[in-house]
């Protein structure tokens, strides 16, 4: 079969595309911008990329055209798609139909972590050699791919199938379909990591949300397993509207029966199931919110036949994900970290990570509002509570109809706002100092900015 993607490099769109390279499809795609390191990955495997969206790629005549949701009507390939009858899907469902049929899908959803918590699966499935097949919104590290097919022969204990890990996004599927993606995947085994209000562009309010997450619900059978985490109320009242599948429930803050939960600090701590130990977890990862990630890992792979003292062995040498809190370089006694983090919970969870391992030293946390929850200002007011333990705050204020100055303002002196890149490197490089550790985060490329802090600092 030949598929031509649109929106080809995008990291679930471009991991979809390995996936159907890997199993001998011809695929071919496009995108408004081909830029490394996707369009790189993708070359390498043999995929023709065709830069913007123009209707004569029509002429391609492929079987079947994916779209992703960064295609929407207007687009001048989809009107021209649309207008000759020519056969299209989404790439959720392309996913489910072609790849995820037949196979025991072990899904990880929720607003945070879920890109570290699918690592984490993959990996400990890997250790235990279920040779599992994977989908990642990011690079693991223990991998190098964010994806691939895994092997059909190893199948998992219990339900005779072969595993395939995938994160469970809540984002929308398709202009056409606007359902969230994870509806597609029909998991046996899914992760219920945390549920907070995000995507503004797509959704009304929490509830919405919630009403999304419970559809996921409805779509699994009585032998799966929802690992949710015991400390969100929005995840309960999901499961109040209605659940048809066993329970395990992970995080709770003091002794549950048949609840996962853990003893000690987040990068060495015991497993306890109730009041029994289970397992160890000694490890390089900082913060409680890898310590909550790392137990809903642990239930997931047990419900796949994997001892959970096993699994805590797997991630003693789980490496983590690029682009958290990934060490970029370093340059006149000066760290740069590049870290995903842009909703306010993640950028305070990424700044108190980081705070616990460099003790006294001086955070300085550089940042753009760029996600289309942040553009639009919906959270704005929480900046000064995500970025409380930095020592100083930099923004990048580009693209964004509203002025960062008016929300950081209760941080003082501590925040600048910079309306270009080259201001915000050249304020950064100005006030660091030997022993800094500079902490730049986005959910997108931020202009190069870990390079260019690096070749500033080196020649100051």
């Amino acid at each position: 079969m030949h598929i031509h993607i649109l929106g080809i490099c995008g990291t679930f769109m471009g991991g979809l595309a390995a996936l159907a390279r890997e199993a001998g499809h011809r695929v071919t795609g496009c995108d408004a911008n081909v830029y490394p390191p996707m369009s790189d990955q993708l070359r390498a495997l043999g995929i023709d990329l065709i830069e913007g969206y123009g209707a004569d790629q029509l002429a391609l005549a492929p079987d079947l055209f994916v779209i992703g949701n960064v295609v929407s009507r207007g687009n001048p390939l989809m009107e021209a798609l649309l207008e000759s009858g020519a056969r299209y899907t989404s790439g959720p469902q392309w996913l489910a139909e072609h790849v995820l049929q037949g196979r025991h899908v072990l899904a990880v959803a929720g607003t945070h972590g879920k890109t570290s918590t699918t690592s984490m699966l993959a990996w400990i499935l890997e250790h235990a050699g279920l040779k599992p097949g994977f989908l990642v919104g990011g690079v693991p590290q223990n991998f190098g791919v964010s994806a691939r097919t895994g092997d059909l022969s190893v199948q998992a204990p219990g339900s005779g199938r072969a595993p395939f890990v995938i994160e469970a996004d809540e984002y929308d599927t398709a202009f056409f379909d606007k359902r969230s993606k994870f509806v597609h995947y029909r998991p046996r085994t899914a992760v219920l990591n945390n549920l907070e209000y995000d995507h503004a562009d797509i959704f009304a309010d929490l509830g919405a949300i919630e009403t999304q997450f419970h559809h996921l619900v409805r779509t699994m059978p009585a032998s799966a397993r929802l690992v949710v985490n015991a400390r969100e109320e929005a995840l309960q009242r999901v499961l109040e509207r209605g659940c048809w599948s066993e329970v395990q429930r992970f995080g709770a803050r003091k002794e549950e029966p048949g609840a996962l939960r853990a003893r000690g600090e987040p990068h060495a701590f015991d497993v306890l199931r109730g009041s029994m130990k289970v397992a160890r977890v000694d490890w390089a990862l900082l913060g409680e919110h890898n310590q909550l990630n790392a137990l809903a890992a642990i239930g997931a792979a047990e419900h796949v036949g994997v001892a959970p003292e096993l699994a805590a062995q797997a991630l003693a040498s789980f490496e983590n994900v690029r682009r958290r809190l990934e060490l970029r370089g370093e340059a006149g006694g000066v760290k740069v970290y590049d870290d995903f983090a842009h909703h306010p919970t993640a950028i305070r969870t990424t700044v108190n990570g980081l705070r616990r391992k460099v003790g006294d030293e001086r955070i300085l946390a550089v940042f753009e509002p760029r996600s289309n929850t942040m553009k639009l200002g919906t959270m704005k007011a929480q900046l000064p509570w995500s970025l409380e333990e930095a020592d100083l705050v930099f923004c990048h204020s580009g693209n964004l109809g509203w002025d960062p100055r008016e929300p950081l303002a209760p941080l003082g002196a501590q925040a600048i706002v910079c309306d270009s890149i080259e201001a915000l490197v050249a304020a950064v490089a100005k006030a660091a100092r030997p022993g800094d550790h500079v902490l730049c985060m986005s959910n997108g490329g931020f202009g190069g900015i870990h390079a260019k802090l690096l070749d500033a600092l080196t020649r100051r």
